[in-house]
């Protein structure tokens, strides 16, 4: 082809059209990133009038998966250096299916918690496997690929949570079990769109650097803590702020508001999502937009605790405003700063670190706040680790003040 029939119509149309597909790839492997462990919550007092499960346990439908997002990125890893990013993304979705539906299987109790733990480690490979795929797959506009997968993992997050109970359930006889096959069944077509994605037009670049891909998490790196403890502020205010909304507003006498506030909260998180598909090419990778959302976070974590009526809704708004774009900055940032043989190492590093901060710091504000019987002190170590993330986005070297140069 001639130098001039890349300008052509045609080759245009192609070029979009690529483009069309890979995105909606992206996006529906996004949504599985949160859909099998959001729809835990609403289905819980169902399963619980089931199988009789202690608060613990069902607590832990929901948090085990968050864990496993931490604990499974060093095999996560390898399996993405051994199977390659698109191959071990279809494997990965496959098993995020398949474990999905097999918690319906319980009784015994030890089988839906066995399967909460693989839908975990399913999720920690699908993690790390996107940010590689995206370098692979959207060269020229990797900024909107990161920021198209995050918006259907957000949306994975407000179907699962939100759309379960209200839309889903009555036509299922509040059949919990059936509920969890609906939601999971689409993922293995999911997984055959990707694995036919050559057929369908998606051409993947190959690794940019020589030799095998490595695969253990480079935790001796400063930018994989850097940009994991700036990931857990966002990842510890979102799980923190939902798990102890109903119990700070309870301590104020308010706990009728529980369904405005968190309706305003995590509707925010697609505010944001939604908002990053324009401006992801200009944000990502800039020092002003991170340090924004990293002050956004820990003040509007000030005003939860401390405002009330319409001031607190407001300032959870802008905690779940926040905590999103910095989520979306700080993994779309990833194929940036890494070529396309370390960024799935990288990837998984980063999530580690984040995932782990996001598990950790809520469950320890809980302890405080049980040890000193006040509600309030559970948003301590949350507010405390948003202050750090507020210095790291001031002095991290991995942030330019220039808009990305690698996306067109």
């Amino acid at each position: 082809m001639s130098s001039s029939d890349s300008y052509s119509p045609l080759a245009t149309q192609n070029s979009w059209r690529h483009r069309l597909i890979t995105l909606i790839l992206l996006w529906l492997a996004g949504l599985y990133l949160r859909l099998p462990v959001l729809v835990a919550p609403p289905l819980a007092p169902l399963i619980d009038a089931d199988l009789g499960l202690s608060q613990v346990q069902l607590g832990a439908l929901t948090t085990l998966p968050v864990l496993m997002l931490s604990l499974g990125a060093i095999p996560g890893a390898l399996a993405i250096a051994r199977l390659g990013p698109r191959l071990a993304l279809i494997v990965a979705i496959l098993m995020v299916a398949i474990t999905s539906m097999a918690r319906g299987l319980a009784p015994p109790v030890w089988i839906l918690f066995l399967n909460t733990t693989l839908l975990g480690l399913g999720i920690a490979v699908m993690q790390p496997a996107l940010p590689s795929l995206v370098l692979r797959w959207c060269p020229g506009f990797l900024a909107l690929g990161s920021a198209v997968y995050m918006n259907g993992m957000l949306m994975g997050e407000f179907i699962g949570a939100g759309l379960t109970l209200p839309l889903l359930m009555p036509f299922l006889d509040d059949d919990w079990r059936t509920a969890l096959v609906f939601w999971s069944l689409p993922a293995i077509a999911v997984a055959g769109l990707i694995y036919v994605s050559k057929q369908l037009g998606i051409r993947e670049t190959e690794s940019e650097a020589p030799g095998p891909t490595p695969w253990k998490p480079p935790l001796n790196r400063a930018r994989t803590w850097h940009l994991g403890i700036i990931l857990g502020t966002s990842s510890s205010g979102f799980f923190g702020t939902n798990a102890y909304l109903s119990t700070l507003l309870d301590s104020k006498g308010t706990l009728e508001e529980l369904p405005n506030y968190l309706f305003v909260f995590n509707g925010a998180q697609i505010l944001g999502s939604l908002g990053m598909l324009v401006l992801a090419r200009f944000w990502v990778g800039r020092r002003l937009p991170v340090i924004l959302m990293a002050w956004a976070t820990l003040l509007g974590l000030f005003g939860i605790v401390l405002a009330e009526g319409m001031f607190a809704a407001g300032a959870a708004t802008v905690v779940g405003l926040a905590t999103c774009i910095q989520l979306i900055l700080m993994v779309a940032l990833v194929p940036q700063i890494a070529d396309s043989r370390d960024a799935s190492s990288l990837a998984a590093g980063v999530f580690m670190v984040g995932y782990f901060l996001g598990f950790a710091v809520p469950g320890f504000g809980g302890l405080v706040a049980d040890i000193v019987s006040d509600a309030r002190a559970a948003f301590i170590p949350i507010a405390t680790l948003a202050a750090m993330g507020v210095a790291l986005a001031h002095a991290s070297p991995y942030l330019n003040t220039k808009p990305t140069t690698r996306d067109s």
